[in-house]
């Protein structure tokens, strides 16, 4: 079992989260898969939206269903991913209703929905008919997630959801495409959202204000199949790119936010490898939730880090000495911790000099063959990078989209963080984070090494 990440229920897997927050709790409106067969198969249990709530993520409520699934002619027999509000003393769930029957037909398969709460646990479901299909020239299979905000400058809802163009799917038509409303019953199509041509399909779109600036998060699936951002000082755009775009790498996935009222926080799930056979296949849809709060740094851009709840419940602290590397024509490596377990927390600064190539972590290694598992930290290519060491014979992992910038100005002085739960990893460094899910284990050491150059590891604490 996991120790730092929620798991509802050791049958069933958890794909989009729908967040909401308020007074210091989140709302976490989820799919669960029960995987029979498997995951989104044309003979897979039709899900709806359940519900479970927490205060600091570590203790957690489960609430149940809280939007049902429907039966064959239900145009929601599945419910895939929507947003929660509050407005008119009611809350309300704008969701995707899927019906593979009207898929099997030609008809439109995808519609958007509404229901309403007065108590966040139980939903009225499709409670007006509200039914908004694709619209004309759009592509009717791909067209789902509404997120609803209020537009205080227009004085009117705002609706923007992920879809794309019709036609061949190989085309990059992926966009989004948004409604308004005074009232949430009557809707006017605007049109195209957001359109930069970049990818076949646009999804889990999310629309928020920090400080001076708006932001658009979506997820795009055929490029690195991330989660990704734009900023903009007004919420129509126009849409800025940062440098780095990316909350992650390829295995995060659909990740939204909400705020509490105290902090922002963004919700995304690791995937699991296909049929669990393995580092070498590909993922597939759903797997366990990883929780980021977001800080905006100085120049608008977004930073991660881990609720400090999460951590703060390994009691068991380990100090570790202060370590210098220095190995100017190869590799220096050094075990700091044996016997790790599958669930423990580093956490250490490091300061590097300026000719340094890279500097590693090694998880899970077996000090007699020489395996691990590991991240490493490239100063010449600028990048973190995940895999597997030795990586021979080729290839021990398919890590297409697991690695993320990491601008060499980070070496001067950095702080890591390591999370290991079970088969989970998260390394965040300086505020960029990167997510793998693993499925072997080589040993139970922990190491770290450095090439080509200097660096001094210091304030080093192992919690288990």
């Amino acid at each position: 079992m996991y120790k730092v990440f929620y798991k509802p229920t050791k049958d069933k897997w958890m794909g989009d989260i729908m967040p909401f927050g308020k007074n210091g709790k989140f709302y976490l409106y989820h799919q669960r898969d029960p995987r029979k067969p498997g995951p989104l198969t044309d003979n897979d249990e039709p899900f709806g939206w359940s519900l479970a709530t927490t205060e600091d993520f570590v203790n957690y409520e489960d609430h149940g269903d809280a939007i049902p699934a429907g039966d064959k002619n239900d145009p929601a027999q599945w419910i895939y991913a929507g947003s929660v509000f509050e407005a008119g003393g009611k809350i309300h769930a704008f969701y995707t209703g899927y019906n593979k029957k009207a898929e099997q037909e030609g008809k439109a398969s995808q519609v958007l929905l509404h229901g309403v709460s007065h108590d966040y646990e139980h939903f009225q479901k499709n409670v007006d008919k509200l039914l908004l299909p694709a619209q004309k020239g759009y592509d009717k299979t791909d067209w789902r997630d509404p997120w609803v905000i209020w537009n205080q400058d227009k004085n009117e809802y705002l609706l923007i959801l992920g879809t794309r163009l019709a036609g061949p799917k190989s085309k990059l038509t992926g966009r989004i495409v948004s409604f308004t409303s005074k009232d949430l019953k009557n809707w006017s199509f605007k049109g195209d959202f957001f359109a930069p041509n970049l990818y076949t399909g646009l999804e889990m779109p999310d629309l928020f204000k920090m400080g001076d600036w708006w932001y658009l998060l979506y997820t795009e699936y055929s490029e690195q199949s991330k989660t990704r951002y734009r900023m903009s000082k007004k919420i129509d755009g126009p849409w800025l790119k940062p440098r780095d775009d990316a909350f992650d790498g390829r295995a995060y996935y659909a990740a939204r936010t909400a705020f509490d009222g105290k902090r922002r926080v963004l919700f995304g799930w690791v995937p699991t490898r296909e049929n669990g056979k393995g580092d070498k296949v590909n993922w597939e849809w759903g797997g366990t939730y990883v929780p980021f709060e977001l800080i905006q740094r100085k120049d608008g851009t977004l930073a991660t880090k881990l609720p400090d709840e999460l951590t703060e419940q390994f009691t068991t602290k380990i100090k570790i000495n202060d370590i210098t590397i220095t190995n100017e024509t190869g590799r220096t490596e050094k075990v700091i911790a044996q016997n790790t377990g599958r669930h423990f927390v580093l956490d250490m600064d490091v300061s590097c000099n300026e000719d340094i190539s890279n500097i590693a972590l090694r998880i899970f290694k077996n000090v007699k063959t020489d395996e691990s598992y590991q991240y490493l930290l490239s100063a010449d290519d600028q990048r973190i990078i995940f895999d597997k060491s030795p990586e021979w014979p080729w290839f021990q992992v398919m890590n297409k989209g697991l690695d993320r910038p990491l601008p060499k100005v980070n070496f001067k002085k950095m702080h890591i963080k390591l999370v290991v739960d079970k088969d989970i990893f998260v390394i965040l460094v300086n505020g960029i984070s990167l997510v793998t899910r693993v499925y072997h284990k080589f040993g139970n050491d922990l190491a770290i090494a450095v090439a080509n150059g200097k660096a001094k590891f210091s304030n080093i604490t192992l919690r288990k």
